[in-house]
């Protein structure tokens, strides 16, 4: 009885190896980078934004919900261990594949070229996390004509947004977990479409959309390409697909140095 007890056992360590392989990431083990979940963040589920109007080249927003406020720190960004702007919550302004803009006041001007245009623009909490909900964005192809939109459409196209990492991190606090944030438009992971993040040129597969945390960046400029997948693992052929951007990691600054 005990050589079969032991057998069954070892049967079921076995089995249960295989399936704790079977869950792992499918990112190589010789990888440079880690690419984790962001931890639970700070929920503002009523959060809104809306009745978007931009004339004379100001935009204006309404920003309501409960607990969220422009401009305020959000109460758990002590806990995120990234890079936190001293200015608080903000709105990322999107146009086409620019970098976004933070704007901490619901009226703001901003020069938007005249022509055809893609927006979005999208609530953050302090530490540039995008509020993923329907309410807390505005997204649309908009016409410009002299400062002033002159018609607003919908986006009808599949895409994603590129927002973080984004411009320069300075010393161990912000550079050693940067986060990777971003935005689909009409694109599910869990229903056809695919996420790749290439990070200097390392490919990691994503299939929730949140934001992640990147480790093991290197001192000096990075990139990260961000590629939306069909079914078949192709990349759609969608506005602004794929989206890259470069940004600078550096350690922290000596007072007097060069």
């Amino acid at each position: 009885m005990k050589i079969h007890y032991t057998i069954l056992l070892l049967s079921a360590l076995f089995i249960t190896s295989c399936k704790s392989d079977s869950t792992k990431s499918n990112t190589p083990k010789s990888s440079k980078y880690t690419l984790t979940p962001f931890t639970t963040s700070q929920d503002y589920s009523d959060a809104q934004l809306q009745n978007m109007t931009y004339n004379e080249g100001v935009f204006n927003f309404t920003v309501g919900g409960e607990g969220y406020e422009l401009g305020q720190q959000t109460p758990d960004k002590d806990s995120k261990m990234c890079a936190n702007s001293s200015k608080g919550q903000h709105i990322h302004l999107i146009i086409d594949n620019e970098p976004y803009a933070a704007k901490y006041t619901s009226s703001f001007e901003y020069d938007v070229a005249d022509g055809e245009h893609y927006l979005l623009a999208f609530l953050s909490r302090s530490y540039h996390e995008s509020i993923k909900t329907r309410k807390a964005a505005i997204h649309a192809k908009v016409q410009v004509e002299d400062k002033k939109l002159t018609q607003i459409d919908g986006i009808s196209e599949a895409m994603v947004m590129y927002s973080r990492p984004k411009g320069t991190y300075v010393g161990k606090k912000d550079t050693e977990k940067v986060m990777l944030d971003f935005y689909l438009i009409n694109a599910d992971l869990k229903n056809g479409y695919g996420l790749t993040a290439n990070i200097n040129g390392e490919i990691h597969n994503i299939d929730t959309w949140q934001p992640y945390y990147i480790e093991g960046l290197p001192m000096g400029e990075n990139t990260v390409e961000l590629t939306l997948l069909d079914a078949q693992g192709k990349a759609i052929n969608s506005p602004y697909n794929p989206v890259k951007r470069t940004f600078t990691l550096k350690d922290d600054e000596i007072p007097g140095g060069k």
